[in-house]
């Protein structure tokens, strides 16, 4: 303490920063100097359980939570192998298929609803875990294993203790002399289930190769997750105790309320009459001397929606949700400022696309899951104990999210192929599929157009080459009498996808 009274002397002496000054302004900011792992030690259950709390009972919160998930996942951020086997390949994608619907261990979704939850989790509570557990042969699965989702809460907080040796437990996870992570102490029952009795209090030690530890860490050195709600609960909840006082306002001023004021009675202990009620259309006499008044009940006036809105704002900021996700409110916005909003909404869902959910989660998941389909003799790989690095290279695309004007985007993307800024595998990509899938489809669909005589592609589109009509030989299909089936023929739809300016 003396030491800070000195350095705030000093710094007040030789000025400079003005955020590091103790002057008036600033006299009330105490700043706390403990490590993140501290504060998430000590407030971290609350913080978790107030944002459970609001997801479960305030309408906004709930709604951030699943415009995350939903921006997050989607359809499911799904995987591209890069064996370049074909035919192996093509075998890999469809024996994962197959096990995402085996997935979940509790078997109420599959691989890519469990992302989604997984995503809820981070968003809500600040991590999530995922125990892998693998299966036996005669389980029946298609690769032995699946995933068991485990909550915040199952890894308890307090825990910390030095181990034997050189290691320790901190926050419920155990590491080694140099830092590794060892092993999780989980307990063993949801230490707020009561409908799960016994095993309360028990831990198990699980290694952290049958675990996924799924957070966005926002300081060095951080060990557990916090709630995106942490900087929102504050302002989430006084605005609810606020509109609950105005609902209760507006309920008060519905009511027709009225007083009748009586001359002092005669005998003060005589009892009072019924009091008088009133219906529509009634005209009610009055005894002389009574008179009657209403109360004049205060109104919200102007400022009610402006301050819900601002406050709004502040709760969408701190949780990192556009405005409009946030309340569902599309009056405000235009096209201009949603679509900007839109663009740094998704550069955000982005970036914890690649850095969290597929480096932490999908990776470990592929990993795993290759090495059992392998071990178990479920698809036959050679050479993959040599060459294990390049069979477990894949890449992950997640759902491509839809535009305000798709017509537009699709116009520029087909520009940007046929200028070469980008290829048609990238393009694909970036939808969510698998290129050479989507050309194995499109050949298989074009053979079947042939076949039967049709051919749905548009004159002069990208699909076909320079000066064709439309068909997926050169030769022009006839009908039974011999006529070309193309002669004469307006198919109603020639536009040019290309901006008036470039044609």
């Amino acid at each position: 303490m003396a030491f800070d009274a000195f350095r705030q002397r000093l710094g007040a002496i030789i000025g400079g920063f003005d955020a590091a000054q103790s002057h008036r302004r600033m006299r009330g900011f105490r700043a706390s100097r403990a490590h993140v792992n501290t504060l998430i030690a000590a407030s971290g259950e609350t913080i978790t359980a107030r944002a459970r709390w609001l997801v479960r009972n305030n309408g906004y919160a709930a709604n951030a939570v699943d415009a995350f998930a939903n921006h997050v996942v989607g359809d499911g951020i799904k995987p591209s192998s890069k064996i370049g086997d074909a035919t192996k390949k093509e075998e890999l994608q469809k024996l994962w298929l197959a096990w995402t619907d085996e997935a979940d261990a509790e078997g109420l979704t599959d691989f890519f609803g469990l992302q989604r939850r997984a995503a809820r989790e981070v968003f809500l509570a600040g991590e999530v875990f995922l125990r892998i557990r693998s299966r036996r042969v005669e389980d029946g699965l298609t690769v032995p294993m699946q995933l068991q989702m485990l909550p915040s809460e199952m890894l308890s907080l307090d825990l910390t203790r030095p181990m034997p040796g050189s290691g320790s437990i901190r926050q419920g996870i155990e590491f080694d002399g140099i830092g590794r992570r060892v092993a999780y102490h989980f307990l063993r029952r949801h230490p707020g289930d009561l409908t799960d009795p016994g095993l309360v209090g028990e831990t198990v030690r699980v290694p952290a190769t049958e675990v996924v530890h799924i957070l966005d860490p926002v300081e060095a050195g951080q060990l557990r997750g916090v709630s995106r709600f942490a900087a929102a609960i504050v302002k989430l909840f006084t605005l609810d105790l606020y509109d609950d006082a105005e609902l209760e306002r507006k309920k008060t001023a519905a009511m027709f309320a009225m007083f009748i004021t009586s001359p002092a009675p005669e005998t003060a202990l005589e009892p009072a009459e019924e009091d008088l009620e009133v219906e529509p259309g009634q005209v009610v006499r009055l005894d002389p001397g009574e008179d009657v008044s209403t109360p004049a009940t205060p109104d919200s006036g102007s400022t009610y929606e402006p301050f819900q809105y601002r406050t709004l704002l502040q709760i969408a900021a701190a949780l990192g949700v556009p405005y409009g996700y946030l309340t569902g409110d599309t009056a405000k916005g235009n096209f201009s400022n949603t679509r900007i909003a839109l663009v740094y909404f998704r550069r955000r869902i982005s970036a914890f696309q690649h850095s969290v959910m597929v480096y932490q989660l999908c990776r470990a998941v592929w990993t795993r899951w290759m090495d059992m389909a392998v071990l178990a003799g479920a698809i036959d790989l050679p050479g993959y104990a040599a060459d294990r690095r390049d069979f477990l290279a894949c890449d992950w695309l997640p759902t491509k999210w839809d535009w305000i004007d798709p017509a537009k985007d699709a116009a520029a993307e087909i520009l940007q192929i046929e200028a070469g800024l980008k290829s048609r595998t990238q393009a694909i990509a970036e939808r969510g599929h698998d290129a050479e899938q989507v050309d194995r489809e499109i050949a298989a669909e074009r053979k079947r157009e042939a076949d039967l005589g049709l051919d749905f592609r548009r004159p002069g589109s990208p699909a076909q080459a320079a000066g064709k009509t439309g068909d997926a030989d050169q030769n022009p299909e006839t009908d039974a009498e011999g006529q070309n089936r193309n002669e004469g023929e307006d198919d109603g739809d020639d536009r040019d996808l290309r901006p008036e300016k470039d044609r």
